[in-house]
């Protein structure tokens, strides 16, 4: 049975912590349900480790939903947060809403991931009155990130720091069931996370959130392009795919492979009447028909 809103929220009251991993096809999916965590995030990250971009900000819904209905479709444990790309929800709440309920109804996830804070909880308000489960995200925004000036650590100041904490109550009262807190210093997360009823899922925001949340190629070094500082790599994955991949081109180039093992055989009988009858054909100026 696919975990719930309400599974999740249970898991911050009696304290036990939470994992969430991105997921963007089949594979990665059945892998991170395999492992064991309760939640997949389909982020819109895809942009950037799936699809090559800098930034996120490229991603379409169409894409968003694509991808989204896939990994909800070969798991069946993990609750599936949609993520909603670039301005898919910004101009107007019924832009959202309908946005959302595409998420919902084609993808077939089980929440929408939401950026932005005080600005949007009228939105959120909206989605989840209409009853859409809306996971929030605040701090460091990616789909922000020219306004930000690039990826960077957000709240590090009283002022900014009361924003982030305004953030976190408007969205909470507008009816998010959690909250994404994307690199924040880890003292304003652990005071965040003690002040909300709802679980704080932390990315670069330190060991006191309620759970925490890494992009699935980050951890297993398969984006190769740079390594985020909130990130621990627990495989290297990506060395062990680049050095088959040079073994399998080498091989190729010495006709090491195939081998007879990869190949298949006939049966000799019929080669032999297959040789025959090339040789008639030759010998009579004809070939097999193409």
């Amino acid at each position: 049975m696919r975990m719930t809103v309400r599974d999740i929220q249970k898991m911050k009251t009696e304290s036990q912590p939470i994992s969430m991993l991105t997921a963007y096809d089949a594979i990665s999916a059945r892998l991170a349900e395999t492992a064991g965590v309760e939640m997949i995030l389909v982020g819109d990250t895809l942009g950037m480790v799936v699809q090559g971009h800098d930034s996120t900000i490229p991603v379409t819904l169409d894409q968003m939903i694509y991808h989204a209905e896939i990994v909800a479709r070969v798991t069946q444990k993990p609750l599936i947060v949609g993520d909603m790309p670039f301005m898919s929800v910004q101009v107007s709440a019924e832009q959202a809403l309908a946005n959302c309920a595409r998420m919902m109804q084609e993808a077939r996830v089980t929440c929408v991931k939401v950026e932005g804070g005080e600005f949007m909880a009228p939105t959120i308000a909206r989605l989840t009155e209409a009853g859409i489960p809306v996971m929030a995200h605040i701090g460091l925004t990616p789909q922000s990130v020219h306004k930000f000036g690039g990826f960077r650590v957000q709240g590090k100041e009283v002022e900014t720091a009361q924003q982030v904490i305004r953030d976190a109550h408007a969205v909470e009262d507008a009816g998010a069931f959690a909250l994404v807190l994307e690199l924040t210093p880890a003292p304003l997360s652990q005071i965040i996370t003690e002040r909300l009823h709802i679980p704080t899922i932390g990315i670069g925001a330190g060991r006191y959130c309620d759970g925490q949340v890494q992009v699935f190629h980050d951890i297993l070094d398969l984006y190769q392009v740079f390594l985020p500082k909130h990130t621990k790599q627990y495989a290297k994955v990506g060395d062990l795919i680049l050095k088959g991949i040079q073994d399998f081109v080498q091989e190729v180039q010495k006709r090491e492979f195939p081998t007879e093992k990869q190949s298949f055989n006939m049966n000799q009988e019929e080669l032999a009447a297959l040789r025959t009858q090339l040789e008639q054909d030759n010998a009579n100026g004809s070939h097999p028909k193409r």
